[in-house]
């Protein structure tokens, strides 16, 4: 396995680093955002170090794809979103402080702020964190 040792995504797939996994196989690692920006948030990131979506190779971005989708499933279940975002973005100018591959699962809350405006934006975290990852995880344990 090619590895960055510097990677925090890394140090996570060798167990150095503390994550909230959800899911893992042979080939990736599901698991919570630090610093979610909803409830939910997930990083979905390939065991091998690829610096972005263009170094990837087509069977393993398969396999991300694969796994993303999964947990997208589960987490829709769970917490029921009005829908998910599924975003990749991790170059400098995308502000990424992790050059490892990985794909953003962020459901996505809507509340209406009068009869004839809806916008976007993120409800508060009404659970305490590690409640809110058991039950991505129970959920998630059923696709295994």
């Amino acid at each position: 396995m090619q590895r960055k040792e510097d990677c925090i995504f890394c140090q996570i797939v060798a167990g150095e680093a503390p994550a909230s996994c959800v899911y893992e196989d042979e080939h990736t690692v599901a698991f919570a955002d630090r610093y979610p920006a909803s409830p939910g948030h997930i990083l979905v990131i390939p065991k091998e170090h690829y610096r972005d979506i263009t170094t990837l190779p087509d069977h393993l971005a398969g396999r991300v794809m694969q796994t993303t989708v999964r947990v997208a499933r589960a987490v829709d279940e769970a917490l029921e979103p009005e829908g998910i975002n599924l975003v990749q973005s991790n170059r400098e100018a995308a502000r990424q402080s992790v050059m490892h591959f990985h794909m953003h699962i962020i459901p996505r809350y809507l509340h209406w702020q009068d009869d004839d405006d809806i916008s976007i934006g993120w409800r508060a975290l009404d659970a305490q964190r590690e409640e809110l990852n058991r039950c991505v995880r129970e959920v998630i344990c059923q696709i295994k």
